[in-house]
């Protein structure tokens, strides 16, 4: 696990061949069938898949200990370098030429975002109509910037009225139906 903590580059979906070969290939811990059912499951699971892929493989091998000793060695490497880069980042960031990357990248960072946003917007009216797409923009753009509601507690209260208007809207349907056979 500490060669797929130090060579996995890019999140969890780009260590997976790499833990696949090691667990796999190379040492022969599970089969193909067993790997893709864990594989599975992690993804199922909340959080980093490739640190739950490394604590099962521990687990399966050593126990609880077998566990801890993989989660730390894939986690260890990937700790480390951000310490180490941040450490380096606080001593240049008193320089000119730092400065000046940072200032260059940040348009292209807001450009990014614009570019997000107006693809989940468009999304959002493709899915909900445009007077409900400007509706809903309306409600959560007075709840976050005029209430100052913070922007978690807006989610839940969209996935609370999303389920809800599910829910609604297929007791209707069946409430149709059931007048319609009568």
């Amino acid at each position: 696990m500490f060669k797929t903590g130090i060579l996995g580059y890019g999140g969890g979906p780009s260590v997976i061949p790499l833990i696949q070969y090691e667990a796999v290939t190379k040492y022969k811990w599970l089969d193909q069938n067993e790997f893709g059912e864990i594989l599975a499951l992690a993804n199922a699971l909340p959080g980093p898949i490739a640190t739950k892929m490394a604590a099962y493989l521990g687990y399966r091998m050593r126990k609880s200990t077998g566990a801890f000793v993989a989660l730390l060695a894939h986690i260890l490497p990937t700790s480390l370098a951000m310490v180490a880069l941040i450490s380096l980042v606080r001593w240049l960031s008193g320089s000119a030429i730092i400065a000046g990357m940072i200032g260059a990248v940040t348009p292209v960072i807001a450009v990014m975002l614009g570019i997000m946003a107006y693809e989940f917007a468009e999304r959002a009216v493709r899915g909900l109509g445009l007077a409900a797409g400007l509706f809903f923009f309306l409600v959560s753009f007075l709840l976050m910037n005029v209430l100052s509601i913070h922007p978690a507690i807006v989610i839940a209260l969209f996935i609370a009225y999303g389920i809800f208007h599910i829910r609604f809207a297929s007791f209707l349907r069946r409430k149709r139906k059931k007048r319609r056979s009568e």
